[in-house]
């Protein structure tokens, strides 16, 4: 028997279109993954939301330090604090540049984690809510900004410009360029052009991957929520395979979401690593 639902209901193509589409300035999906002519409008607030949050943790954690025994969210902040140091003391030699870089670090690592925890809420949550507030329900919203490669890419050149401070800063303006023109194969004239290229290479690749890396594996674990979204949607289904379907659906969900936690930690500390060893490299010479 029809209903007349299943005739307005998305298909499995549209719902998952529909998710991966930027609530935008032009409202519409976009046409490549990186438009530098559109304002991803909900990647922007999230990253900014979510990161006064990780800013308010951070500070309420200092405010209310205390000396004697620790409750527990002092606790994991200072086990957090210990890491990061600890990290930071192993790859960036210089105790003055530790001084802002250590807490950088630890701010990103907080903010990270914050932003890819925005994968374990339900999937249709926050666009239900969206579409609600809009009156539009066919309005897009999406919540996890590390899953937007305009945002991942935006932080890593925001390493990058460190990078470049922190170069200028140790070896001072001349003391860098002369090192873009005669690292790495040597201090010869005839090299400068070659030697200039490849640390432009470097640069690039370095930035490119550290915003990729952590687009890819966030992008991909938001794929996988929607498709096993998908296997809960066939409930409706005729037979035993729509129960089945959705005893799927339970499983599946479960099991990745707790197996996502892990990648959640992993992306967060390993975007964090890899902005330390930048930062680092750029206070050694070649």
């Amino acid at each position: 028997m029809v209903t007349g639902q299943e005739a307005n209901a998305p298909t499995a193509g549209e719902y998952i279109v529909h998710h991966l589409t930027h609530f935008n300035t032009t409202g519409e999906a976009q046409k490549s993954i990186v438009d530098w002519s559109v304002i991803n409008v909900d990647t922007l607030f999230w990253s900014v939301l979510l990161g006064l949050i990780t800013l308010f943790l951070l500070r309420r954690a200092a405010v209310k330090a205390t000396s004697g025994v620790p409750g527990r969210f002092q606790a994991a902040v200072e086990i957090l604090v210990e890491m990061v140091s600890d990290q930071a003391k192993g790859i960036i030699h210089s105790a003055e540049s530790r001084k802002f870089v250590a807490p950088l670090a630890l701010t990103v690592f907080v903010w990270i984690f914050l932003m890819n925890a925005m994968d374990l809420l339900p999937l249709d949550l926050v666009p239900w809510i969206w579409q609600h507030i809009t009156g539009n329900h066919h309005a897009f919203m999406r919540s996890v900004p590390t899953a937007d490669l305009n945002g991942t890419l935006g932080m890593s050149i925001g390493v990058l410009l460190i990078c470049v401070w922190y170069n200028i800063k140790i070896k001072g303006i001349g003391g860098w360029i002369h090192e873009l023109f005669a690292a790495p194969f040597g201090d010869k004239w005839f090299l400068y052009p070659v030697n200039f290229l490849m640390q432009m290479i470097e640069f690039a690749a370095k930035t490119i991957s550290h915003g990729m890396r952590l687009f890819g594996n966030m992008y991909a674990g938001e794929l996988l929520f929607m498709l096993i979204a998908l296997m809960g949607a066939a409930w409706g289904g005729s037979g035993v395979a729509g129960p089945l379907l959705f005893l799927g659906h339970l499983v599946a969900g479960s099991a990745w979401a707790i197996f996502h936690i892990m990648i959640i930690i992993l992306q967060a500390f390993i975007f964090m690593m890899l902005t330390l060893v930048y930062v680092g490299q750029a206070h050694e010479g070649h």
